[in-house]
């Protein structure tokens, strides 16, 4: 039997293990332990680079604007909690993962809904590129050789990323959870020492830093300084990158699904508001500098490139000493290249809902052999390597680009839960639950003053830097977007059926007709079958999901359509693999027979609208080639575009 198994599976099951069955989905589900890790990890790992990008800003005037950062910190860490109450609200409102997508979709309508995941989807790709070259950095401020190659070691981590979350999310979950925990054990621990240091030993830490100047770029003063703390403050903004993720990811969790998000949600804000002061309090407290440029830093040892403002911190903290420094270090590397895995989890997922609404390729609907959304995943992997060699993985000028998508969600999704919770009010009666709700709704309104100010400040301070590249992108994505769902809404009209349709029986002769849906192309294969009389007619579907087939065998009945319709089970999801089994069993027990399959396909215009479609057909013709005593035909439906088309050809 191993020799029937083709050398692509092999390498497949040893990269990514066994296929799930459809039974094993509830194994997959996560509990709060491992759900930190797996959503929470970006979050977590934005505390590595939001204290040193508040303090790149201000050096632009001098140290002197260093004072600054503490206020900035604490303007940052009272919108995180703004944001995290928040999407408590969410969580509980909407359990079914779409997340933003899914509140503005229902409240503000379909439009807003796709801008809103038009923004979402682009700051997936940024979380990973970010992510994963600020790992690098990290890693090359320790390791020189790492920081010369910083663009292939960053895509060696994606790489490594993706495979692991083609395994299955409770899998990589479980992977991911040490490193998780090591990194926050690792910064309490530098911050705990620190203050035993300071308050209970008297020592004095300074930063290897703390004696060199920063040349000012310029003097600033007035409405300059208050532009540049706002700039400060928006670059701060990224600690927030990631908390969407958890709203998004809600069916992963164990049951009780919302209150376990809704938990989640609380542990992040406490966990990474507590890092994200303690580091921003260190750094200025041991007195780290850090520029944009190594020019600018009057001290900087020639040919030594600067070291971060963690690795800084540890430095001081611990008086140089190599081990504690290499932990801090590389627990600060290996956490930022798993915050892409907050990425890999919900770009996957939004992906899959809007691809079964329609509005992306629904490809990536569909779960692959270890119950993971891989063409997702896939996707996803492949435009982040892009970014990150397109901007050679550098994090100052990816940073540019990076939470405007995620201040317009978050901006957008606040909006759509104050509607939510207006049209909630007219209905509800009962005086408790409208107190509660009138609760919700003031957090909710208090969360869209606050995040749409953000985005104001952050689209000022940022669009000249690069954020205008974002601005422009997310219009074109939504666009895209609309023109697929416009596509599939077409073929879902040309192909829609009604009780009364008829068809021309035509001459040729069918035994087997494959079917998917209860449509046009079907009931034309369904009427060549009855016009062959064959000795025996029927009709086979394979049960990929259960939802769909139970509709599919409704409407079988209500058409009553005189052919009986087997249904093929299918527990790894497969449609190949039974069709072919089926078909051998009945070649073995009547092998005198032939066996004829047509199988209804419909023709588009236009080779870019065939990607948008599932190309099961063309697999499993395929296959069905190469086994003996068997036919295998076309039945093909013509849409409207591919007869626009023929006669351009004409």
């Amino acid at each position: 039997m191993s020799s029937d198994v083709p050398t692509s599976d092999v390498m497949k099951r040893l990269f990514l293990g066994r296929a799930l069955s459809n039974e094993r989905l509830g194994d997959t589900m996560l509990p709060k332990r491992i759900a930190l890790p797996v959503f929470a990890s970006d979050a977590l790992s934005s505390n590595a680079y939001a204290t040193q990008e508040i303090l790149l800003v201000l050096a632009l005037g001098g140290f002197s604007l260093y004072q600054y950062g503490l206020w900035v910190a604490a303007a940052v860490v009272i919108v995180y909690f703004t944001v995290i109450a928040s999407y408590r609200q969410t969580v509980h409102a909407y359990p079914g993962g779409g997340g933003d997508y899914e509140v503005v979709e229902r409240n503000l309508g379909p439009r807003s809904g796709v801008f809103v995941a038009s923004s979402l989807l682009i700051d997936y790709v940024l979380t990973v590129a970010v992510s994963i070259s600020a790992a690098v950095a990290n890693l090359g401020s320790i390791i020189p050789f790492v920081e010369q190659h910083n663009v292939w070691f960053a895509v060696g981590f994606i790489v490594i990323i993706m495979t692991l979350n083609l395994r299955g999310v409770r899998e990589s979950g479980a992977l991911f959870a040490i490193p998780v925990y090591l990194f926050i054990a690792s910064i309490f621990a530098m911050i705990g020492w620190a203050l035993i240091e300071m308050f209970i030993f008297g020592e004095a830490l300074l930063a290897e830093s703390a004696g060199w100047d920063i040349v000012a770029q310029d003097s600033y003063a007035g409405l300059a300084l208050a532009f540049l703390v706002a700039r400060a403050f928006s670059s701060g903004t990224t600690a927030l990158t990631g908390i969407e993720a958890v709203a998004n990811g809600v069916p992963a969790f164990k049951e009780p699904k919302s209150r376990n998000a809704a938990t989640t949600l609380a542990l992040l804000g406490f966990i990474s508001m507590a890092m994200f002061a303690g580091i921003t309090w260190l750094a200025v407290r041991v007195q780290v500098k850090i520029t944009e440029s190594d020019a600018d830093l009057i001290g900087l040892p020639a040919g030594q490139a600067q070291k971060t403002v963690i690795v800084q911190i540890a430095d001081a903290v611990f008086h140089r000493s190599g081990f504690p420094v290499l932990v801090i270090a590389i627990a600060t590397a290996t956490i930022l290249a798993l915050a892409a895995n907050t990425a890999f989890t919900g770009f996957p997922v939004l992906g899959s809902v809007l691809a079964r609404d329609g509005y992306l390729p629904r490809q990536l609907h569909t779960r692959g052999d270890r119950l993971a959304f891989s063409n997702g995943i896939m996707t996803l992997a492949s435009l982040a390597i892009v970014l990150v060699i397109v901007f050679q993985a550098d994090v100052s000028s990816l940073i540019q680009l990076y939470i405007i998508g995620v201040f317009v969600s978050f901006t957008l999704s606040q909006t759509g839960m104050v509607r939510h919770w207006t049209r909630e009010l007219r209905d509800e009666m009962d005086a408790r639950v409208r107190r509660r709700m009138r609760r919700s709704r003031a957090v909710n309104s208090f969360g869209l003053v606050m995040t749409g100010i953000v985005l104001v400040i952050v689209l000022v301070t940022k669009f000249t830097k690069g954020a205008w590249i974002v601005v422009v992108a997310i219009p074109i994505i939504y666009l895209l977007m609309q023109a697929i769902h416009s596509h599939y809404e077409r073929v879902r009209s040309e192909m829609m059926t009604f009780g009364d349709a008829k068809t021309t029986l035509p001459a040729r002769v069918h035994v087997i007709v494959l079917v998917s849906k209860v449509h046009k192309p079907t009931l034309r294969a369904v009427a060549y079958a009855r016009a062959s009389r064959p000795t025996v007619i029927e009709a086979v579907t394979v049960d990929v999901d259960r939802n769909e087939t139970a509709t599919l065998q409704r409407e079988w009945e209500q058409q009553r359509i005189p052919i009986t319709l087997k249904v093929l089970a299918s527990p790894y999801r497969e449609i190949t693999r039974p069709v072919l089994d089926y078909v051998k069993q009945l070649r073995e027990a009547h092998p005198q027979d032939l066996v004829t399959i047509y199988i209804p396909e419909y023709v588009v215009g236009h080779w870019w609208e065939q990607i948008l479609h599932n190309q099961s057909a063309l697999r499993l013709k395929s296959r069905l080639l190469f086994v003996p005593g068997v036919m295998v035909t076309s039945v093909p439906w013509q849409l409207e575009g591919a007869h626009d088309t023929s006669d351009e050809g004409a």
